[in-house]
């Protein structure tokens, strides 16, 4: 068993339909949601910089809510700062930079170490 929960796969796009990124919700808890996180997102290249990403965690905040999730675990790589920029726009609480268990896939698959693992309590 991976450890996967239900999720919610959506696109960010403009009023105009233009996709500009992507993003999802994890619902749930479980140990592996401390290090991947609950919430994901990627604006594409041309997007960043327009807080698109803060606004799509926005629409997910309520809708955690929605399935009576009382807190949310982002994580990103320490590296990344505009991911870290979006987290800390919304005030998540920095708990540490975890380093990623042995076991886990995105050390296994990505090559990736650690992960700066951020709390935002609804």
């Amino acid at each position: 068993m991976k450890g996967y929960v239900p999720a919610y796969h959506f696109r960010i796009c403009d009023m105009s339909g233009n996709i500009m990124g992507e993003c999802d919700l994890r619902v749930g808890y479980n140990d592996r949601l401390y290090y991947g996180g609950h919430i994901g997102y990627t604006v594409y290249e041309g997007y960043r910089g327009r807080h698109y990403a803060a606004k799509a965690c926005r629409l997910l905040f309520l809708l955690a809510k929605k399935h009576g999730m009382e807190y949310l675990y982002i994580t990103c790589n320490p590296d990344n700062v505009p991911s870290r920029k979006t987290c800390e726009y919304f005030h998540g609480k920095l708990l540490e930079i975890a380093q990623l268990p042995e076991d886990n896939d995105m050390r296994i698959r990505g090559g990736e170490t650690e992960k700066c693992v951020f709390r935002f309590d609804l």
